[in-house]
């Protein structure tokens, strides 16, 4: 319901309704409006594969793991506003983190490394996809595009002119990579430190 309606359209009345059932009803599966959203992020994140291989690099492992998280939130883009508030509500999303801490504590990332690079990476991730579905060339943004000056916006246009040809996907990996090298730097300068 949400994939075809939206996040708006998410209420307990719509959702009684499109199980054919009295909205009251509902309360005797679920406690409450968030509890619901819960477990929506939970059955969205069951979609995500975590396993990965141990044999290849943090690096390898950590790509791995994100795009798979991002091929999943993209398919349902309009849930994406819960998986952040309900991440460490649902098992799903809880054994999620538990992974990407574990890869990045394998690595040896310290905790106060691994909380930032966490932080790091959900936040490229969440923002990357909500750019690249609500960006300048998404259907909302590419309206005023046509309106913009020449002479007053020569380098964004011409930027945004890059993006019509370029490969999300691929960008996306791309900007991974720079924030993995990141991270990857820090680690070993706090090793170097020490």
């Amino acid at each position: 319901m949400i994939d075809r309606e939206g996040l708006a359209a998410f209420t307990m009345r719509n959702v009684a309704s499109e199980l054919g059932v009295a909205p009251m009803s509902l309360y005797r599966y679920v406690r409450n409006r968030e509890h619901l959203e819960e477990l929506v992020v939970e059955l969205l994140m069951s979609d995500v594969d975590l396993t990965v291989s141990k044999r290849s690099s943090w690096r390898r492992q950590m790509t791995i793991l994100v795009e798979r998280v991002r091929v999943v939130l993209e398919m349902h883009p309009s849930v994406l506003p819960l998986a952040l508030p309900h991440r460490l509500t649902s098992g799903n999303g809880l054994r999620l983190s538990e992974t990407v801490y574990q890869i990045l504590l394998d690595a040896g990332f310290t905790s106060a490394q691994r909380e930032r690079a966490n932080r790091l990476l959900m936040v490229y991730l969440l923002g990357s996809i909500q750019f690249e579905l609500y960006g300048p060339l998404s259907r909302t943004g590419a309206s005023g595009l046509s309106k913009l000056s020449v002479d007053e916006h020569p380098l964004l246009l011409e930027a945004l002119r890059q993006q019509r040809t370029t490969d999300a996907s691929k960008d996306f990996l791309s900007g991974l990579t720079v924030v993995l090298d990141g991270l990857e730097l820090s680690r070993r300068t706090i090793r170097e430190r020490i």
